[in-house]
């Protein structure tokens, strides 16, 4: 029997979990209904067991402009396969009937839950178990249209800063953030390079320097090793396009839908490793 939850509090549970634990969490990125909506699905459900402590869900949207290439193709691929936002929320509404414990975050744009309508949207989000939001088009200037009530309904808001973020634009930028802080290791567009550990290290200082949040780092992690760097210096790692890719190249592989499921779900068990301290096989071998 699965525990109930109060919404919000996954978020701060699991990364107490992970304190507890002594090593960082794995946020792996998926977008809903990419490549087709049982395959989404079926990759959606099996993250947890796979490696994932927390889930970003992205919705899909025809102009991602703050994405690269691998993740506008998810989009449009989702798109073209009929996903809505009524079913990315359905999405959650089947995973929850199977795990009440793992956060889900939705991240996307604005313009599609603006057409939806903020309060519907808001209660629906709550109603089948979302524990966030990063809306990554909507700045702080902007927090009485969707922040401000979304704090009030008991969901998180969730920022992006950047290596670009100065302190003075910081303390705006975490005014009403809540859940994690999601740091953007790289100026420009996610998946296509990856940043310097040492940039990494010192814009995490200046962010913890300002709040008690946990904080995530994402854009350009592809590997076990790169997730293994950051989890050394922040509370996560996110691996977003890396997983995007895996699943390009399943379809351009003409497999079946079990084997692209499978392919992904070996990689987050791999990428998980990373977060995990390493073992000293000299030692284990004495």
């Amino acid at each position: 029997m699965m525990t109930k939850v109060m919404r919000g509090e996954r978020l701060a549970q699991r990364f107490a979990q992970l304190k507890s634990a002594g090593r960082a969490g794995l946020i792996t990125f998926t977008t809903a209904g990419d490549p087709d909506a049982d395959t989404a699905q079926k990759i959606l459900d099996g993250l947890p067991a796979a490696g994932a402590d927390i889930i970003e869900l992205g919705m899909p949207f025809s102009d991602p402009m703050a994405d690269g290439p691998a993740i506008q193709a998810a989009s449009l691929r989702a798109l073209k396969s009929g996903m809505t936002l009524v079913k990315t929320l359905d999405m959650v509404a089947q995973f929850r009937q199977r795990d009440a414990q793992t956060p889900i975050v939705l991240m996307g744009y604005y313009n599609p839950i603006y057409h939806y309508g903020n309060q519907r949207f808001l209660d629906d989000a709550i109603s089948v178990g979302v524990d966030g939001l990063i809306i990554v088009d909507l700045p702080p200037e902007e927090d009485d249209e969707l922040c401000h009530p979304c704090l009030t309904a008991g969901l998180n808001w969730i920022r992006l800063t950047t290596p670009t973020t100065h302190r003075a634009r910081l303390k705006t930028v975490l005014k009403n953030s809540s859940g994690f802080v999601y740091h953007v290791s790289i100026a420009g567009i996610t998946g296509t390079r990856s940043a310097q550990p040492s940039d990494v290290n010192t814009a995490i200082r200046r962010i913890r320097s300002q709040t008690s949040l946990p904080i995530a780092v994402g854009f350009g992690i592809k590997t076990k090793q790169q997730v293994r760097k950051i989890s050394s210096i922040a509370d996560a790692a996110v691996v977003g396009s890396a997983l995007i890719e895996r699943i390009a190249q399943g379809l351009e592989q003409n497999l079946q839908s079990d084997q692209i499921v499978n392919n992904l779900h070996g990689f987050v068990t791999e990428l998980a490793l990373g977060t995990k301290p390493e073992i000293d096989r000299a030692v284990l071998d004495k």
